[in-house]
């Protein structure tokens, strides 16, 4: 069980590293564009805010991987905030922005949680 649990946390963590580089450098080129769903115009107007929720997402994948190679308790303890927050961000941003950030984002980070916990 610690092993797909640990698994998972590096899934998230790759997804944050994904979404960091979606974010700061290809939000207003065309991958960055369909992905996001976004026009030339929307996507310039908002690429400072995208770069730095991009910061926000790496900040989320650091304290990830940081969870894995730590020693314990403290990995442990890093991968329970760090996923906490992850689902936090998730959840909003499925309320706020967009309901499949809760499958994208949210969902593994908290099936990744409950099996920590288990």
């Amino acid at each position: 069980m610690a092993l797909l649990a640990h698994i998972l946390v590096a899934f998230v963590a790759l997804e944050h590293v994904a979404f960091l580089f979606l974010e700061m450098f290809l939000w207003n080129r065309p991958l960055g564009l369909r992905v996001f769903g976004q026009t030339q115009a929307q996507a310039d107007a908002s690429a400072k805010l995208a770069a730095n929720q991009g910061l926000y997402n790496g900040f989320l994948a650091a304290g990830l991987v940081l969870s894995l190679v730590a020693a314990e308790p403290v990995g442990h303890a890093l991968a329970l905030f760090s996923l906490s927050c992850v689902i936090a961000a998730g959840v909003f941003g499925g309320y706020t922005v967009k309901k499949s950030i809760l499958v994208v984002q949210a969902l593994p980070a908290a099936i990744a949680l409950a099996l920590l916990t288990l």
